[in-house]
């Protein structure tokens, strides 16, 4: 087991950083030019591993494709590989294979897809076969609280089916802003919607191509900013971001300004200063439309000894690992702790509510696992301005930024292995 120790000598955070792009938006536009009748460039695309594991799987010919631990990847080629003839596999790591993938498959099977479990029903991995009359029935509903990975993978489709496809979505709507970044990139490549209600309709019609630049990635960001709340002095370039982004995650600019850090963005990017401001006794967010964003806000809670009140979490229980339970066990190895409320606490309402209590003390040389979670390795990373930190599996970082490590050491960080 390859093991990092983490430290800095000061408490600054000064220079410029040019983000990897988003592999959200890249996994999309990747989809999309694979659905395209023609091709087109894609700038900036995302070195990050989900990202070219997701473009050598669009070009492959092999009846056995791997997503690894990739679960945008699995999902979305899913959809795309139940519209292909001939037979398929896909399959993944074992953490993929505890991933649940069925209610995709049933709505793709209403469609007409001919999907078969190869070993756990609802399970990865899936034998995909050629389409029985594909687009036969061109309604579909789907849980309006299910990943919106699977609702992301219909609507892609959704254009290139004979009779388009309307998608209802039943319940309350928990991840909006990630069914908005597919809608606002299929219109980037002339595909248009209507969403009224939980009611999507995508008429059939093709996708145009045209060149398309990748944004760099918010929640990659977001480690940055923890950074930068830790430090006593900021003046911090990063360089990628766009103020007007299809990205949930962009509201991470109002979350810290709370935690005095000031955006103002640039021709480039943004810009990150100090604000001269007190820190609030106790931070609360709902975390519904931006869940990847919740491990760094909670070190950041610990590291600043700000009392943190979240909800919106439950889709963190099914990541690559089941976030809550890895943020409490880790978090206490600093005398931070993630908790459940009781439900008297919000009775009236569903929400399940947690709280981050206690300011983080670093003076043992904690070690913490990152579960093969790329997120728990950078979200606990700044802690190491606090006192040595030591991450397991360090290059885990490459499910999303390869280049993780080297940027922060550009800011000052210290990382041996």
């Amino acid at each position: 087991m390859t093991v990092a120790t983490v430290t800095k000598s000061n408490k600054s955070a000064i220079g410029t950083i040019t983000l990897n792009g988003s592999k959200s938006i890249a996994n999309r536009a990747l989809i999309i030019r694979a659905l395209c009748e023609q091709d087109f460039p894609i700038h900036k695309l995302s070195n990050s591993k989900d990202t070219v594991l997701m473009d050598g799987l669009l070009k492959s010919n092999s009846d056995i494709r791997d997503a690894g631990a990739a679960g945008t990847t699995f999902r979305f080629m899913t959809a795309y590989l139940s519209m292909q003839q001939g037979t398929q596999v896909l399959t993944g790591t074992e953490r993929m294979k505890q991933r649940p993938i069925g209610v995709l498959v049933d709505a793709l099977r209403k469609l007409g897809a001919n999907i078969d479990y190869m070993e756990n029903e609802g399970y990865p991995p899936l034998k995909i076969h050629s389409p029985d009359g594909f687009g036969k029935s061109n309604q579909v509903t789907i849980s309006a609280g299910t990943s919106s990975q699977y609702i992301s993978a219909l609507l892609m489709i959704a254009p290139t089916l004979p009779n388009g496809l309307e998608l209802i979505l039943d319940g309350e709507i928990v991840s909006r802003p990630y069914i908005e970044m597919t809608l606002n990139l299929m219109a980037h490549f002339s595909v248009l919607h209507q969403w009224d209600g939980n009611t999507i309709k995508v008429t059939s019609q093709k996708y145009q191509p045209r060149p398309f630049t990748v944004e760099a990635d918010w929640s990659g960001a977001s480690y940055f900013y923890a950074i930068a709340a830790f430090a006593e002095e900021v003046d911090l370039q990063l360089d990628g971001l766009f103020e007007e982004s299809v990205q949930g995650d962009s509201v991470l600019v109002e979350m810290m300004e709370q935690f005095g850090i000031k955006s103002t963005f640039n021709d480039t990017g943004v810009h990150l200063s100090k604000i001269d401001k007190e820190l609030p006794s106790n931070f609360e967010w709902d975390f519904i439309k931006c869940p990847d964003l919740a491990q760094t806000i909670a070190v950041i809670c610990g590291g600043l000894g700000v009392q943190g009140l979240f909800t919106g979490l439950k889709t963190l229980r099914i990541k690559e690992t089941d976030r809550i339970a890895a943020l409490q066990n880790e978090l206490a190895k600093v005398q931070v702790f993630l908790s459940a409320l009781p439900k008297r606490f919000s009775p009236k309402s569903e929400k399940e509510y947690f709280m981050v209590d206690g300011k983080a003390v670093v003076d043992s040389n904690p070690n913490f696992p990152t579960y093969e979670d790329h997120r728990m390795a950078m979200a606990f990373a700044p802690l190491a301005q606090f006192g040595q930190i030591n991450v397991e599996e360090p290059e885990v970082v490459g499910k999303s930024y390869p280049m993780y490590w080297k940027d922060i050491n550009k800011l000052g960080f210290e990382i041996n292995s």
